[in-house]
């Protein structure tokens, strides 16, 4: 029998000495901002020893657009819009936290109430008063959840393949997530973390290969390694997670336009479908032969959907007849037709 426990011991000091072996080290917080982290990012202090690595490009003056980025993602995801949109729009895209380069929180929470403070703090810091909200995957989740809870400070809300919705998915999915949410295991390969594990979740997440690029999966790989965030990531995945009521969908009056690509095979076309259907008003924009980031795999086009949209959305409804022929107070501006 000494021979069994014997050799148990054996296995398990070999599982443990490969364990050490094999597992891929953080990487190193200085190189990363310095690869990462360069103009026009800025990394803002936003009390209790916390920053946010963030980027905030367009005229001062113009239309605010705030973007939150999906799980395990960071700003970069935005890149392609970025470029588009700042031409006519103020845009601000940061790392939530436990992503990117802000790290992890030092509270643990990654609520949705957990994002929503940090969305206040960085408007906040900025100086915005109100914004159109648009996110993707998990941050289409946080984007949705901060409409509920704060509708007055949303000019328009933007749902591109979000999560959320009471609906699942049948089979397939993306590889890395389904591991990570497994106890043990997602432990165990959290820290081991192979760069293949990295870009076949990528390779899966999308329709358009192209955009799998070798600088893309470094991107994902080095900045999942941020010190922190691979256990941010954890406590992210064993949290139990809910799906929106229906009712409570219904009550949120802002304007919202729902994007989504057919072939997502994280988040499936019904869950737009759900959304449009659900929420007053809201508009439903589909991609043929696109999956779950429409904004890398299609930038032009959904960028361009997404500013003529907006050119209707932002733009104040029409005062009734007898408010409009109302005489202005005194002091109060008359503005030409």
């Amino acid at each position: 029998m000494k021979w069994v426990w014997r050799g148990l011991g054996v296995i398990a000091a070999l599982l443990v000495a490969a364990f050490l072996v094999l597992r891929v080290p953080d990487t190193d917080p200085a190189e990363m901002r310095a690869k990462y982290g360069t103009a026009p990012s800025q990394f803002l202090d936003i009390g209790e020893g916390r920053e946010i690595h963030v980027r905030d490009e367009g005229p001062r003056d113009a239309p605010v657009i705030v973007l939150l980025h999906g799980s395990n993602a960071d700003l970069h995801t935005w890149q392609e819009w970025a470029e588009i949109l700042r031409e006519d729009f103020r845009v601000i895209r940061f790392d939530q936290r436990g992503h990117g380069l802000t790290g992890p929180a030092p509270d643990d929470d990654y609520s949705a109430e957990g994002f929503g403070v940090d969305i206040d703090a960085v408007t906040a810091k900025l100086g915005v008063d109100t914004f159109t909200l648009a996110g993707n995957s998990m941050g289409g989740g946080i984007a949705m959840a901060y409409a509920l809870d704060k509708p007055w400070r949303l000019d328009a809300l933007v749902l591109v393949d979000a999560g959320g919705a009471p609906v699942k998915r049948e089979g397939g999915g993306n590889l890395a997530f389904t591991l990570a949410g497994m106890p043990v295991v997602g432990d165990v390969l959290s820290q081991l973390l192979p760069r293949s594990l990295v870009a076949k979740s990528l390779s899966q997440s999308v329709s358009n290969q192209e955009v799998v690029t070798e600088e893309a999966v470094t991107r994902y790989w080095e900045l999942a390694r941020y010190p922190g965030n691979r256990g941010a990531t954890r406590k992210r995945f064993s949290a139990p997670r809910t799906a929106f009521d229906p009712a409570e969908i219904a009550r949120v009056k802002v304007p919202t336009l729902v994007m989504w690509g057919k072939e997502d095979a994280l988040i499936p076309y019904a869950a737009g479908e759900w959304y449009a259907e659900h929420l007053p008003g809201a508009t439903l924009v589909a991609y043929d032969g696109i999956g779950h980031i429409p904004m890398e795999e299609a930038p032009e086009r959904s960028a361009t959907d997404l500013m003529i949209w907006l050119g209707d959305a932002l733009v104040p409804p029409e005062l009734p007849k007898a408010e409009r022929d109302m005489e202005p107070a005194q002091g109060e501006a008359v503005l030409s037709p």
